[in-house]
């Protein structure tokens, strides 16, 4: 799904760039990806993340899973390729918002690292921030949970190749923040965030 079909097509610079972007703003854009078990707190930490950052006064827009695959992924599944080709969209769709000068908040479950692998190469190239948080959270916590009653039904075989019951997840061996929803309080999984925006100059200091 990645072969580049279209021919003659060449990248426009305009006159506005990264930096004429981020003066207007008065702080810098970054991908933060969150990565983790369904039910783990991804999204939960990504909303009251983007309310704090408003408060703030930097621009901030979440990518949430269930929100893109309403839309622009609309045509995607949850085998091992369509779930690749979905990080690999949203990966693009974040990257834009950066190079804008927001802060993408991307919240999906992307359980091959390759896929993760493969969007912040795609950051790096062009010299973007990208910072992968890992929502940690055991599996029996997670299906404690089960906001949406997705593993009962994953459990009766209702849903095939759900991550963490019949495909598999591999967690980030070094992510740029370790989170543990089932130990920290909500308020401190925020914090912990901020700290690592304000050490990388991405929003300004306290």
């Amino acid at each position: 799904m990645t072969e580049q079909k279209a021919t003659n097509v060449h990248w426009h610079e305009g006159d506005i760039g990264r930096a004429e972007r981020g003066e207007l703003l008065g702080h810098g854009g970054a991908t933060i990806w969150f990565t983790g078990l369904s039910g783990s707190g991804k999204s939960t930490v990504a909303v009251a993340l983007e309310g704090v950052l408003h408060e703030l006064g930097v621009l901030a827009y979440r990518l949430d899973g269930d929100n893109v695959r309403l839309g622009i992924n609309r045509n995607l599944g949850f085998s091992a390729e369509d779930r690749a080709e979905n990080i690999r969209r949203v990966g693009e769709v974040a990257k834009l918002f950066v190079d804008c000068g927001a802060v993408a908040l991307s919240s999906f479950i992307s359980p091959y690292a390759a896929d993760r692998d493969k969007v912040r190469a795609l950051h790096e190239e062009a010299g973007l921030p990208f910072i992968e948080v890992f929502v940690d959270c055991s599996l029996e916590a997670a299906e404690a949970r089960d906001p949406k009653g997705l593993y009962k039904k994953a459990r009766a075989g209702e849903i095939k190749n759900f991550t963490g019951i019949d495909d598999p997840y591999e967690a980030p061996a070094n992510p740029e923040l370790h989170l543990r929803s089932d130990q920290q309080s909500l308020e401190e999984e925020v914090d912990a965030i901020l700290v690592l925006l304000r050490e990388r100059g991405i929003i300004p200091a306290a």
